[in-house]
């Protein structure tokens, strides 16, 4: 996995060895994404799934890995808006913090995600580009924790694709 920082951008690259259509499905349908979603040791589940464009993905991932100490048990949810779909080359959505109701959380920066699915010798690479509206707020998310459980995340989705 690649990992950059541009200003107020945090960009992140890897390969997965399955074709374009194959990894796009794996973003986009909702039992797939519940599969691979979160880090190691968490669970995500889909309270609202809807792929199109103005469409809402409301989840919650939750610990479950007893050895992850005082995570164990803790709940994060989150409230993305699909704002541009081209399949199966790209999506663009807005991602905030939000609780079970799904009420965005302001106190936690909201960000905007490009996903790209670019089709390579054998596979497809992945490039996120996550879009902070400062760079105070894309580093209080590092800090949280975001490049190493996005790299856990990655390591889940290639398991699940073989």
């Amino acid at each position: 996995m690649n990992v950059k920082t541009e200003g107020t951008k945090l960009i992140i690259e890897r390969t997965f060895s399955v074709s374009q259509e194959r990894l796009f499905k794996a973003f986009t349908t909702s039992s797939e994404l519940e599969a691979w979603w979160g880090p190691k040791g968490w669970k995500t589940t889909n309270k609202r799934f809807e792929f199109e464009t103005g469409g809402y993905w409301h989840y919650c991932m939750k610990c479950e890995d007893k050895s992850q100490g005082d995570f164990y048990g803790m709940e994060s949810w989150g409230l993305a808006k699909f704002k541009e779909i081209q399949a199966p080359e790209r999506f663009l959505y807005e991602d905030m913090f939000s609780d079970e109701e799904g009420n965005v959380n302001t106190d936690l920066p909201g960000m905007d995600i490009e996903v790209l699915f670019v089709p390579t010798e054998g596979g497809t690479k992945l490039i996120t580009t996550t879009f902070f509206d400062s760079a105070e707020s894309l580093e209080r998310l590092s800090e949280m924790g975001m490049v190493e459980g996005t790299a856990s995340q990655m390591d889940r989705l290639e398991e699940y694709l073989k």
